[in-house]
């Protein structure tokens, strides 16, 4: 096989006579033949690189080119870093097997090699050919996409990307949490992203003999002054719970999803004022002891 690894074994055994400068017709013949040797080696190398330099250059482009085709077509964030990634692969194990032709490897007895080390390596890493398999399955059903905020295998954020073994999640303060693709699709998921409008829940305790018609119209009149609580679905508030200290009432409306948090947290502080301002008590837990007459 004429290849950079076919080196000449005739060195090893070559004649004591021509060790000894006995035969410098001999002497001759092997360092012609070393010299041969040499260039058909450097020939491989060069090409070699040469292959690999080029081979880079279109790497580059074809990623630049698939890019520019799935950005155009307005393709979902999530493929669009799927398939990246797996094009990115897949020429690069190309490049591997062009690179190791040229040096004068045969390719087809590289690519049984190659076949045979794959069965091998597949069966070591089954479990990231489950997390590929569930990275397909992410993409065909689409249980979320990159930008919602989703809840999987006890972890929770804001998805960034979903790579060919794993789904990477942005927490709220900024952590970055890989799970596997293989988990998170055989999972349950929870997509707080997914619909337009979500529904927020206080439940405000309030002291016992406290006016209740008082209290909603106070709450009523705070959500109505707040413009990002939606009028339909309308708000909801109820007698909850007569607690061991409080009498609890559930407040209940719809907002934009942009607008859960601003919404929640705003609602608390308005309640807290504004029951203070109205003079409706805020109730704590109290023991009542009952002193027998002597």
């Amino acid at each position: 096989m004429n290849s950079l690894f076919a080196f000449p074994v005739w060195l090893l055994a070559a004649s004591p006579a021509a060790q000894t400068g006995e035969g410098s017709g001999k002497v001759a013949q092997l360092l012609e033949q070393l010299f041969a040797w040499g260039v058909s080696a450097g020939g491989h190398l060069i090409g070699a690189l040469i292959v690999f330099v080029v081979g880079r250059f279109l790497m580059a482009f074809i990623n630049r080119l698939v890019a520019n085709i799935l950005t155009r077509r307005k393709v979902d964030v999530g493929v669009q870093t799927f398939t990246k990634s797996l094009v990115n692969i897949l020429l690069t194990v190309l490049l591997i097997i062009a690179v190791v032709g040229k040096l004068g490897v045969e390719t087809s007895s590289f690519a049984a090699l190659l076949a045979s080390a794959g069965v091998a390596v597949g069966m070591a890493l089954s479990g990231n050919l489950q997390n590929f398999a569930g990275g397909l399955i992410v993409l065909l059903f689409r249980p979320f996409k990159v930008g919602d905020w989703i809840e999987a295998q006890g972890a929770s954020g804001t998805v960034r990307e979903i790579q060919i073994f794993h789904t990477i999640l942005t927490t709220g303060d900024n952590k970055v949490i890989y799970i596997p693709n293989g988990s998170i699709s055989s999972g349950s998921i929870v997509n707080y992203s997914r619909e337009e409008n979500r529904r927020i829940e206080w439940i405000v305790g309030v002291e016992y003999g406290e006016d209740l018609g008082k209290v909603e119209a106070c709450v009523r009149r705070i959500m109505a002054a707040d413009s990002r609580i939606l009028s339909a679905p309308a708000p909801f508030v109820a007698l909850h719970a007569l607690d061991a200290s409080s009498v609890n009432v559930v407040i209940r409306a719809w907002v934009k999803g942009a607008d859960y948090w601003g919404v929640y947290f705003d609602m608390n502080r308005s309640i807290y004022d504004t029951f203070n301002r109205e003079g409706i008590g805020f109730p704590f837990p109290q023991l009542t002891v009952h002193q027998a007459a002597d």
